[in-house]
């Protein structure tokens, strides 16, 4: 994998909890409120999300993509992020 940003070391270092979406590598503010606004305002929402698309990459960037208009390599963060969390603890 390549090389990570500190958001994403440290998200993937410790439990979700209530993590807001902002947290989640990839997501800023722009994109987090468009999630918000969208009901995903919680790291856990989108992780629900992402399991329900049974961590398939190509699905769920659509899915990031149509919901508040992430670029690639925002949608590629945000999948590897939360993919990783969930390599760690699930």
């Amino acid at each position: 994998m390549s090389s990570t940003s500190q958001k994403h070391r440290n998200f993937v270092s410790e439990p979700m909890g209530e993590k807001p979406v902002t947290d989640l590598a990839g997501i800023g503010e722009v994109l987090g409120k468009r999630l918000a606004d969208a009901n995903y305002d919680k790291a856990y929402v989108v992780l629900g999300q992402f399991l329900l698309f049974k961590k398939d990459e190509e699905l769920f960037f659509e899915w990031i993509r149509e919901k508040c208009g992430a670029n690639s390599k925002q949608a590629r963060d945000c999948y590897q992020c939360i993919n990783e969390w969930c390599n760690s603890f699930l």
